[in-house]
Order: C-alpha cells, then sequence, then structure tokens
C-alpha cells in the first residue's frame, strides 16, 4: 500500500515540475464558513473574454533577443490599459527594462510594510509539430465549453489577468488599502527573468523597501490526485529551488579513428566516464526540510501501512526514501538532483575529436549551495579521470535556492486562511518549488516569499501545463479573482499581520 501512495504521489510532481507536500495544517485545517466570500460578484464571461484577449498576443519571450515580439509586449500593455481603465487611473505605473510593468497602489499608512503580487507577462512558444494536436488554436483564446482555450491561459496570464481584474473591482468599490500594494508583471520569466523581476527587485531594494510578503504563481489546488484524500489539496510553494548549469570540457590529441589511442584516453572516453561518475554519484539525499515536514503532518490522513510507514520514520524511514528516489518527481525532493542536459563532441565519423564538452544541470536543494555543488562536481570529475584533464565552469544565471518561508507566520496564516475561505472544500500544505519563479529574484527585500496560483488541477490537467491544450475553466478563473481580491483586500490592512 505504501508503493500504491508513493507512486501516485510521484506522477504529480512530475507533470507539475515541483515537489509535493501534503500538510492538513493540524493548527489550522478547520473549514470557514464563508458562503459571502464564495459569492462574491465576479463577471465571469466578461472576465474570460478579456483573458481571451490576452492570449491571443503572442508574448514568446527570448533570453538573447530583448526585441522578440516587442509589438506582441505593447500590445498587451495597450490592452490592459483599455481594460482596466480604473486601476490605471490611479495606480502608478511604471515600465521596468522596456517591457515589464510595475505597479504601485499608495497605502495610506507609511509605517506598514508592502505587499507584492507577482505574475509574468510572456508564455512558453508551441511546440513544432503539435500545434494540430490542439482542439482549439494555441493562440485562440476562444472561450468554448466553459474553458478560455490557449497558451498562457494558466501559465500565467490566467494569474496577472485575475490579479487585474481584483484590484479593477476594489478601485471601483472605493477600496483604500492601509499597506502599498505592488503588482510587477515581468516580461522574461519563462527565460530567467534578468531583463524582468531581476531589475524591478533591484529598482525596489534601490527604493529601500522591504516587503511583508510577495505571492507569485506556483503550486496548485490539486484535486482527486493523491490517494487516500478525498479532498483538493491547496499546495503553497513555501521555497525554491536554486538553479546552477555547469560546462564541462575534455582535451586529448586528435586523431585518425584507425589509430584509438590507449583505452580510456580520448576526450570522448574521458567525457564519458566523467559523465558516469556524475551521475551515479549524485549529491546525498533525506527526508529533511520541507520533504520531512510533509511526512510528519500527512501521515495522520493516510490508511493502513501507508500511515504506520510514515509515522514511523525512524523505523521506516530507509524503505520509504528507496520508493522516493526511485522517481524523478519525488527524488527532487530529497536532494539537490543531478541531470545531464547537454553533450557536443566530433563532426566527422573518422576523426577522434580533441575536445568534448558537456553541460549538467542542477537543481539546488535548500540548504546545499552552488559552493559545495561545484566542489561535488570537481571531485567527481577529479575520481574519474585524474585532477589535470578537464576545466570546468559555471555558466552565467546560477542561484541558489531560496530561504524557506515560515509557515508559523502571520503571513503564511493569512495566505492559508484565504485560500480555505475561496476553496473551502481544500486543505492546506506547504510544499517544495522544483521549477523556477520570478519570486526567487526578490529574497533580498522579504522574508515572506510563497509560490501558489489558485488554480484547480487533476492529472488530466496537469499535461496540459506548458504542453498541448493549455485551458482554464471560467468557473475556476472567477474563483481566481475572489482569491486576489481578498487576499488584498485583507492583507492590504496595516493590522493584518
Amino acid at each position: 500500500m505504501i508503493k500504491k501512495f508513493l507512486i501516485g504521489a510521484l506522477a504529480v510532481v512530475l507533470l507539475l515540475a515541483a515537489a509535493l507536500a501534503v500538510n492538513t495544517l493540524r493548527k489550522g485545517s478547520r473549514q470557514l464558513d464563508v458562503p459571502a466570500l464564495a459569492a462574491l460578484s465576479v463577471d465571469e464571461a466578461g472576465a474570460a473574454t478579456r483573458l481571451g484577449e490576452a492570449v491571443r498576443l503572442r508574448t514568446i519571450s527570448s533570453r538573447d533577443d530583448a526585441t522578440l515580439n516587442v509589438d506582441q509586449f505593447t500590445q498587451f500593455h495597450a490592452l490592459l490599459q483599455t481594460r482596466f481603465p480604473k486601476t490605471h487611473a490611479l495606480l502608478k505605473r511604471e515600465v521596468v527594462g522596456e517591457l515589464s510593468l510595475l505597479y504601485t497602489w499608495e497605502g495610506s499608512n507609511p509605517k506598514a510594510a508592502p505587499m507584492l503580487l507577482l505574475a509574468h507577462q510572456d508564455v512558453v512558444p508551441i511546440a513544432p509539430g503539435t500545434e494540430k494536436d490542439w482542439a482549439q488554436e494555441p493562440f485562440s483564446g476562444v472561450v468554448k465549453d466553459g474553458f478560455v482555450w490557449g497558451r498562457g491561459s494558466w501559465d500565467d496570464k490566467g494569474n496577472l489577468m485575475s490579479q487585474l481584474e481584483a484590484v479593477e473591482m476594489l478601485v471601483a468599490s472605493g477600496f483604500k488599502p492601509e499597506r502599498t500594494v505592488y503588482l510587477a508583471f515581468g516580461a522574461d520569466e519563462e527565460v530567467g527573468g534578468s531583463r524582468g523581476a531581476v531589475r524591478i527587485a533591484a529598482l525596489l531594494k534601490e527604493r529601500k523597501v522591504h516587503l511583508d510578503f510577495v505571492i507569485d504563481e506556483g503550486l496548485l489546488v490539486l484535486d482527486g490526485i493523491l490517494p487516500g484524500l478525498s479532498k483538493p489539496a491547496a499546495l503553497i510553494g513555501v521555497a525554491e529551488k536554486g538553479y546552477l548549469s555547469v560546462v564541462l570540457k575534455m582535451s586529448a590529441t586528435p586523431g585518425h579513428s584507425s589509430m584509438p589511442p590507449k583505452k580510456g584516453t580520448s576526450a570522448i572516453a574521458m567525457m564519458s566516464a566523467a559523465l558516469k561518475r556524475l551521475d551515479d554519484e549524485q549529491l546525498p539525499g533525506g527526508i529533511r526540510g520541507v520533504g520531512g515536514e510533509m511526512f510528519d503532518t500527512v501521515a495522520p490522513e493516510m490508511s493502513g501501512f501507508s500511515r504506520v510507514a510514515l509515522s514511523n520514520l525512524w523505523l521506516f524511514g530507509p524503505v520509504v526514501q528507496k520508493q522516493l528516489e526511485a522517481a524523478a518527481s519525488t527524488n527532487a525532493m530529497l536532494r539537490t538532483t543531478t541531470a545531464l542536459t547537454i553533450v557536443n563532441a566530433g563532426n566527422k565519423e573518422n576523426v577522434l575529436p580533441g575536445r568534448a564538452e558537456a553541460t549538467v544541470n542542477f537543481r539546488i536543494l535548500p540548504g546545499d549551495t552552488k559552493e559545495q555543488v561545484l566542489d561535488h562536481m570537481r571531485t567527481q570529475v577529479t575520481q574519474a579521470v585524474g585532477p589535470d584533464k578537464f576545466e570546468l565552469f559555471a555558466l552565467p544565471g546560477a542561484v541558489n535556492a531560496s530561504k524557506v518561508a515560515p509557515t508559523g507566520s502571520a503571513q503564511y496564516r493569512l495566505l492559508n486562511k484565504t485560500i480555505r475561505e475561496i476553496f473551502p472544500d481544500a486543505l492546506v500544505a506547504p510544499g517544495l518549488m522544483v521549477a523556477a519563479t520570478d519570486s526567487i529574484h526578490y529574497g533580498d527585500i522579504s522574508d515572506h516569499i510563497f509560490k501558489f496560483s489558485p488554480v484547480r488541477a487533476n492529472a488530466e490537467d496537469l499535461k496540459r501545463f506548458h504542453g498541448t491544450n493549455e485551458r482554464l475553466s471560467t468557473s475556476n478563473y472567477a474563483e481566481a479573482i475572489r482569491f486576489y481580491h481578498r487576499l488584498i483586500s485583507e492583507g492590504a490592512k496595516a493590522s493584518a499581520l
């Protein structure tokens, strides 16, 4: 039974690219009586139409070409100004890094630390050759059968537009925040955020802004995914893994393939030995940190032997860990992962190349560092080929894992309470993001950074993330608007935290 539970859990995070951490929050899992919140009037049809308009704009970003699709981004900016006139009349709007947007809704209490909502404008491209597999055209933005269809409807224009829908409603109602509310919409999140989130965070830091809390896209409201849980699990990312790519180079004497050198001394042979060693000798793992908190809290909600094993990790820990390490998704919860992603060597079948080059990508667990990973890699490659046979260097863009936002904080309780108010059928849990978000760049100006998207998803939906037939239901979109409306209206009170 434990194997069945664990395998079921694996599928969730693999497709979501986030590590699953179910926590029933015994500190506050009771249901709230909030029918008025759930019934907050939202123009569901109008909002869905506006989201569809946003989806039609092909805001695909490029790491190397900052000018790619500039016309689509500028049209998107114009659309926002047209569709949310009250917001743009009241809030200060700044363009950062040419295409990213920062909005400031000034609060009445200058002593109250500001709050920040993040989302991103850019989307990933459609995989070539898959266009015909879409039920609706990938950038149609059509509203049909209760869904808004198209790339970006979920990731991440759904978040961006629902935030603005909520702000527009609040402005129209005369709401005045006590703490300043920031909205930041990067234009290059999908390619690292160097022109958007990095610059916005630096700008706020330069202005000596310290944020009370930040919420960005992240984990979801997962429905029918985890065996043994009848209710949806709303997962809040409280930490994010770091990112490091390392280039490894081997050199040898080139020559003719008819006279190969001594076994194991060609550039390709040495590279093969080094990569095998890195793959075999990965960084140590363990059930600790956010993953450990998951197992401490999920056990009471399970049944049979699963409950026994998860409640007694002191005895069954090695068995549980072995099962978790057997699949990519939950293995990512336990350790800094090693992925061999690029290999290049040779250009002719009868020539021994003088050089071989590979790139290895690491996703760094909170508690590990870039320096430790580089030392590990250097040690393992030395063991494989010797100390003087290689060179390695880190690629730009590396970041350590984020800080872990404390779940005992008032900020976490506010988010927990808001989720339970809007999704009263869901259990709320902290979790670990293994994918990258813009929010990792804000660690210097906030200690409370959360990664959560108010999006309901089942196993079938998860396949659509960055995939074919991306869509968002209009009813769920209305829930997202209610979520941000409630989070802003409560979070912007100086006394709320």
